[in-house]
């Protein structure tokens, strides 16, 4: 249980979900952590949960002043960083029809653009070596219908898990990507649906999973932990697809 002891993590969007879990795990494997959230609630919420050693980061992750702001508190509590899972992120479900240019950009700004321009400012941080893990989607690699915004947004991310990597490997940083399929966290439950609707849709969405059960946080946490750790050395740009077999049928 000390495969990351000693090393540095950031997790952003860690006060719920699958953030939540990998923070435990980074603990549990001797890490330093430090996580970001927006909502006071819920950071509260994490930093009684995880205890008092880890590093709270009120952040608004798509906005690009804030991810400078991550990166100097970062720089001044841990002095370097040795992992970055890119977590935040938001999920909107509706028809092309729907859309109007507003949730459109918020969406893409949350999910690409203030995990872009925070690797930009973590960059002079990053210890050699260090990696990266990008939190995208089965999404990216399915037609599901109301997906299509929120599927471009982690298609883009696994985009620069391959790009990034070829740019970044001579640095010793290593970016590679997780995409889970369905898992059980509060995500459905922010989507706007009634409660009988949100059972009709989950409902829905299990029926396309052939193991028939949602994932759990912990199964996709166990694989980031892999990757942010030194038995991944050799694995760059490469994407862990985590969807009891979703993207298969």
């Amino acid at each position: 249980m000390d495969r990351l002891n000693g090393k540095r993590g950031l997790i952003t969007g860690g006060t719920s979900g699958i953030g939540l879990e990998t923070a435990h795990q980074f603990l549990n494997e001797g890490a330093r952590v430090a996580i970001t959230g927006k909502n006071p609630a819920t950071l509260a919420a994490a930093r009684k949960e995880l205890g008092g050693n880890v590093l709270i980061i009120p952040s608004d992750a798509g906005e690009v002043e804030d991810q400078k702001k991550v990166a100097e508190t970062i720089h001044q509590a841990f002095g370097g960083l040795d992992i970055l899972f890119v977590n935040a992120g938001i999920a909107q479900l509706k028809p092309v029809e729907q859309w109007d240019e507003a949730a459109f950009d918020r969406s893409f700004a949350v999910n690409v653009k203030g995990p872009y321009f925070l690797i930009q400012a973590l960059l002079p941080i990053f210890a050699n070596p260090a990696s990266i893990v990008l939190n995208a989607s089965v999404n990216a690699h399915i037609g599901m219908p109301n997906t299509s915004v929120y599927g471009a947004t982690k298609a883009a991310l696994l985009s620069l898990a391959r790009t990034l990597s070829g740019e970044l490997i001579s640095r010793g940083i290593r970016v590679n990507a997780v995409s889970p399929g369905p898992i059980s966290t509060s995500l459905y439950s922010k989507l706007g649906f009634s409660e009988a609707d949100l059972k009709t849709v989950a409902a829905s969405i299990q029926s396309q999973v052939p193991v028939g059960r949602f994932g759990n946080p912990s199964e996709v946490s166990h694989a980031i932990v892999f990757l942010a750790s030194d038995e991944s050395a050799f694995t760059v740009g490469s994407e862990l697809l985590i969807d009891g077999g979703m993207s298969n049928i």
